[in-house]
């Protein structure tokens, strides 16, 4: 059964855990022989620039020591095998057209019905 992880929620839990809860349950099922791809939109799709850093994040006396590298668990589904596709439209607002992790793949938002349709499963978080 072929499985698409659809992420437009980021950040989720990422200053308390270092990193995005369901990259890493999909980087665990990945890793555990699930076939599955990632589409990431919205918010989601700063996911997949590689110019982020959170280290000297401070809350009064409190510091983040170990800053969240979403980019770098989005590389390693993708040496997993893994697809990784960003809606184009969600790039193009956030001004993300460099600095981008290779062979990601862009989808605009009217080719979403067409990927959709190659999946068994779809899960939406």
């Amino acid at each position: 059964m072929k499985y698409l992880q659809v992420i437009e929620s980021a950040y989720r839990g990422s200053i308390e855990e270092q990193d995005d809860t369901i990259v890493w349950l999909t980087l665990a099922m990945k890793g555990a022989g699930a076939d599955l791809d990632v589409l990431l939109r919205g918010n989601a799709v700063n996911y997949v620039h590689t110019g982020q850093d959170a280290s000297g994040l401070k809350f009064g006396e409190w510091q983040q020591t170990q800053p969240p590298r979403i980019h770098e668990e989005v590389q390693k589904l993708i040496g997993k095998g893994a697809k990784v596709f960003a809606v184009s439209e969600d790039l193009r607002k956030r001004g993300l057209s460099g600095g981008l992790l290779p062979n990601i793949e862009a989808v605009s938002e009217r080719e979403l019905v067409g990927l959709y349709e190659q999946y068994d499963r779809v899960s939406y978080w």
